[in-house]
């Protein structure tokens, strides 16, 4: 149900046209925060461009001097002083664009930073159903052309389309001046009817374009899934089931690349033919300019440079207003996780956890609470239970009673549908989620490590602890000696996942972690399942002792690990059923003892 509401998610962001006006909108104040940078690149840019357009005009000036009548002496007809101007405006234009790039490189590389930092914190502060219904690795693809987006839309905008509207204003403004209204005539019509052609052909193109994207996402989807689940695969021996999954992404990928490709070779000769069509209007007016004597061969040699000087940048404009609209739609993509609503937001009078005794640790209170992941399937009803400051309260029953949901409500994943959860009588609703987090440690049943070493896996518990903290957790969780005899010791990688460890030793890794922790509300959902009996009956000395004066919740099936709990709770259909302690549901002679009767039967077949 979630993977399909996923791709229902996506598919709508996919169809979904990209507002392009507001996804600039979005990206301004990112660039307006180095608004004096901004207001000198721009600077530099109109002086650059200036440059550029003397550049022709001295060109100019030097045929005409050249046209003279013979016998004139040549240091007369060329002065120095225009061969070296000209060379200054040359040496000028460049250096005053590079200047802009050098200005505006901070800019840029500033925002995307900035807009990427927030979209990572963005991600981490969405709730977790948000995230079981993604696919993370499009999700990371959509950031990764995001932040991309970013660069190419500003370096096309600032370094391609800018330029060029300034120099085609400044060259309009000149035929104007210096000949006649049919110049800039027809260098704008023919300009206009290039755009109108380009913009029309590319966004009939943009649908092949999409179409790539889409295909590659699902492709590198496909693989990081497959790869994720290496062993899995390996275990059922499909590696070329999955190799074939990830071809057919590959050969649609082929074929919209293809026409995309064709439609690129019929864009491309319409663009030329427009220019080529402007070009021969225009030098044909500036022939008979000449042949008329109102032009020089100087004007001629002017007008045919900057022509191909304006159109040269043109002949790129259908890769650029692509690339341009391709940028906004990546950043569109990246904007909209930026927008997605958090479901479990801070109030804004959200308030730091209170604990009372903090040698003790907090009471938590369960309140009628009824939850449930879907509407039509009820997880959790009407349940009530206290956890005393400084005892220990296990919950059993079979798979699917609701116990592992505890876990997540506590830690707030999640907002209950109804009642209420509190600490020391303060409602989790209330109180800022990081001041939550804090003071609540767990040892999940699944661990899930970084791609790290050892001791940055252990250290997560408390970022900037020392080596000798480390060590003193790992020796409590019974890992110490193992970490030890490896030929890197602490330094040792786990690999993806933790892949290289085994259950056993990821489950005491994750133990270690939370012993660094120090919380002062510990939960343990199945957190010795992995382990073999003597290992685990060594660490459940350590847990014992580790959950004197704190607040403790178990989560198991293990009946033999939870015997010293102060209160037991048997679920079932998420409703508590029985409740007391070890001997007190012993003597009720119901669900609890009957549970521990099989169990103890299955150790005695065992030894």
């Amino acid at each position: 149900m979630m993977r399909h509401l996923a791709h229902n998610q996506d598919e709508a962001v996919k169809q979904k046209p990209s507002n392009d006006w507001k996804v600039i909108r979005s990206l301004l104040p990112y660039l307006w925060a180095f608004k004096a940078r901004v207001i000198l690149a721009l600077s530099c840019l109109i002086a650059a461009k200036v440059a550029n357009l003397g550049v022709p005009i001295l060109l100019k000036e030097l045929v005409d001097a050249m046209a003279l009548p013979a016998g004139i002496e040549m240091l007369v007809v060329v002065p120095a002083a225009l061969v070296v101007a000209y060379g200054i405006l040359r040496l000028s234009a460049s250096l005053f664009t590079e200047l802009r790039e050098l200005l505006f490189s901070r800019v840029t590389e500033s925002a995307v930073r900035t807009v990427a930092l927030q979209v990572f914190e963005h991600l981490h502060g969405l709730s977790l159903r948000f995230h079981l219904s993604r696919q993370t690795g499009g999700m990371t693809r959509d950031v990764e052309r995001g932040t991309r987006g970013i660069q190419s839309l500003i370096s096309y905008s600032l370094y391609s389309i800018l330029p060029t509207l300034v120099e085609l204003g400044l060259v309009l403004g000149y035929f104007i001046w210096a000949y006649n209204f049919s110049f800039a005539v027809i260098t704008f019509f023919a300009l206009i009817i290039y755009v109108i052609f380009t913009v029309k052909v590319t966004e009939w193109r943009a649908q092949y374009r999409r179409k790539m994207n889409d295909l590659d996402s699902k492709a590198h989807q496909r693989a990081i899934d497959s790869l994720i689940n290496f062993e899995t695969v390996k275990y059922f021996g499909n590696e070329g089931y999955e190799a074939r999954r990830y071809d057919e992404n590959l050969k649609r990928y082929r074929e919209a690349a293809i026409q995309s490709q064709r439609s690129l070779a019929l864009l491309n000769i319409g663009q030329q033919t427009i220019i080529a069509t402007g070009l021969i209007l225009i030098l044909w007016q500036a022939t008979m300019g000449v042949a008329n004597g109102n032009m020089t061969i100087g004007d001629l040699v002017l007008v045919n440079v900057l022509m191909i000087q304006l159109y040269i940048p043109l002949n790129f404009l259908g890769v650029i207003y692509r690339e341009i609209k391709q940028a906004l739609t990546d950043m569109d993509r990246m904007f909209s996780l930026l927008e997605t609503d958090q479901e479990i937001a801070d109030s804004p009078t959200a308030q730091n956890l209170i604990i009372r005794d903090q040698t003790r640790g907090p009471q938590v209170s369960f309140e009628g609470v009824g939850f449930s992941y879907e509407p039509n399937r009820v997880i959790l009803n009407d349940l009530s239970f206290d956890i005393l400051p400084g005892q220990t309260t296990a919950v059993v029953g079979h798979s699917g009673a609701g116990k592992s949901t505890l876990a997540r409500l506590l830690f707030r994943f999640y907002d209950v549908n109804s009642g209420a959860i509190k600490l020391d009588h303060q409602n989790i609703k209330d109180l800022k989620q990081i001041t939550l987090r804090q003071a609540i440690g767990i040892v999940p049943q699944d661990t899930v490590l970084f791609n790290d070493t050892i001791a940055y896996n252990i250290a997560y518990g408390q970022p900037g602890a020392s080596q000798l903290e480390i060590e003193a957790a790992a020796k409590s969780a019974q890992i110490h000696d193992f970490i030890m005899s490896l030929p890197d010791a602490y330094k040792t990688s786990v690999g993806e996942r933790g892949l290289k460890l085994s259950g056993g030793e990821k489950q005491r890794v994750a133990i270690a972690r939370t012993l660094l922790k120090n919380p002062s509300v510990l939960i343990f959902d199945e957190a010795t399942s992995a382990l073999d009996s003597e290992t685990e009956r060594a660490i459940q000395k350590e847990l014992i002792a580790l959950a004197q004066n704190r607040t403790t919740l178990i989560i198991t099936h293990r009946l033999s690990t939870v015997i010293h709990a102060h209160q037991i709770l048997v679920m079932d259909g998420g409703k508590i059923i029985e409740r007391g302690t070890h001997d007190t549901l012993l003597s009720l002679q119901g669900r609890y003892a009957e549970m521990w009767r099989v169990q103890q039967s299955q150790i005695e077949l065992i030894s």
